[in-house]
């Protein structure tokens, strides 16, 4: 018998998913499969949910969400050998995008019982896990502004990049330090990724990978309002680089470090988070994750 465990988010993307015992027997039955059905109702929750899940010996548990609640399942099973099956509810959805799983819902199920299990690399930031990116500049005030909306939508992600390129401010200078070299700068955009987009098929690392050992990192320099307007154009063509203020780098660490102590805005997967300390330690952990792909 296959235990297999499904950690709802309910409230994702349109909040009306019919992932529930009744639809879930069309797909396995009771002769060979045990499911359990489990639902998140605040943040952080899908972690408890996913440790008990652990504990009731599941082989599978099935993360059914956004990247968020994506990364909540999967930092519980890093370095394990239960199997992180992905059903795509969010509005982004990047890492299931990368991954190539369907967001149609019978088929993201179709292929957690048919796929084949893959190892992929997993990025850590201090103690924190990260699967698809993190970065700490504009694309963690875009996600300040976008968790604030109300909507869950492509025009509200373009309304808050918008938002946050209007109120930008260079207060702290930093000092990067990544393949032996030390850059420091006002930074626009300081992105570390691990795979090859962010949701809605944007992406500002095209060639990084889940299964090379390496980290995708770009670091961009103060720019102007108006040159940030053309890297957005960038972003768009996934030519990001073609600024002379962006550089680019693959490694399996990276450290920052502010000039004034203060907390890191940041963010994680997609979500907004705050860092306090002095720095930021940003590794690899090669093959660490079980994942159905």
């Amino acid at each position: 018998m296959k235990h297999i465990h499904f950690i709802v988010n309910p409230v994702s993307g349109s909040g009306n998913q019919p992932i529930h015992q009744k639809f879930l027997k069309k797909f396995f039955d009771e002769e060979n499969y045990v499911v359990i059905i489990k639902k998140s109702d605040y943040k952080k929750h899908a972690k408890i949910l996913t440790k008990s899940s652990i504990a009731e010996g599941a082989h599978i548990i099935v993360a059914c969400g956004g990247d968020g609640t994506i990364n909540e399942v999967a930092s519980c099973l890093v370095n394990t050998k239960i199997a992180l099956g992905i059903i795509p509810l969010g509005s982004g959805n990047g890492l299931a995008s990368n991954l190539k799983i369907p967001k149609n819902i019978e088929r993201a199920i179709a292929l957690i019982k048919t796929a084949s299990v893959k190892k992929i690399d997993v990025g850590c930031v201090n103690e924190h896990y990260f699967f698809s990116n993190t970065g700490i500049g504009i694309d963690a005030q875009v996600i300040r502004h976008y968790e604030n909306s109300n909507e869950r939508k492509l025009i509200s992600y373009l309304k808050s990049s918008l938002k946050a390129l209007w109120s930008i401010k260079y207060k702290n200078k930093i000092r990067v330090e990544v393949n032996g070299q030390t850059i420091q700068t006002y930074p626009f955009l300081v992105f570390i990724s691990n795979s090859n987009e962010m949701g809605y098929k944007i992406s500002l690392t095209p060639m990084a990978s889940l299964q090379d050992g390496l980290l995708d990192v770009l670091i961009v320099s103060k720019i102007s309002k108006l040159k940030s307007l053309y890297f957005g154009f960038l972003i768009l063509l996934k030519k990001p680089h073609l600024i002379k203020e962006a550089k680019s780098y693959q490694s399996k660490t990276i450290k920052i470090y502010q000039a004034n102590h203060s907390v890191y805005e940041s963010q994680i997967d997609g979500e907004f988070f705050t860092i306090d300390s002095e720095a930021i330690n940003i590794s690899l952990l090669e093959k660490s994750l079980h994942v159905i792909f």
